[in-house]
């Protein structure tokens, strides 16, 4: 819960960023957030999430 609120934050902020930065319009940016609500409905989430979860547990096992 903690992980998938952070990578929501962070995805907000990109979007954020490159709406205000003119790199991406509107109507693209509420097609990309359509396109993953929708996506999170459907059969392959399940996947998504447990891809994104390995890349995760990946990263924070490496020490600086």
């Amino acid at each position: 819960m903690q992980l998938s609120l952070s990578v929501v934050v962070l995805l907000a902020v990109v979007l954020f960023i490159l709406i205000r930065g003119g790199h991406l319009k509107w109507p693209a940016a509420l097609a990309a957030v359509l396109f993953g609500f929708f996506l999170a409905s459907t059969t392959v989430a399940p996947e998504i999430r447990q891809g994104l979860e390995g890349v995760t547990s990946s990263v924070s096992k490496i020490n600086p």
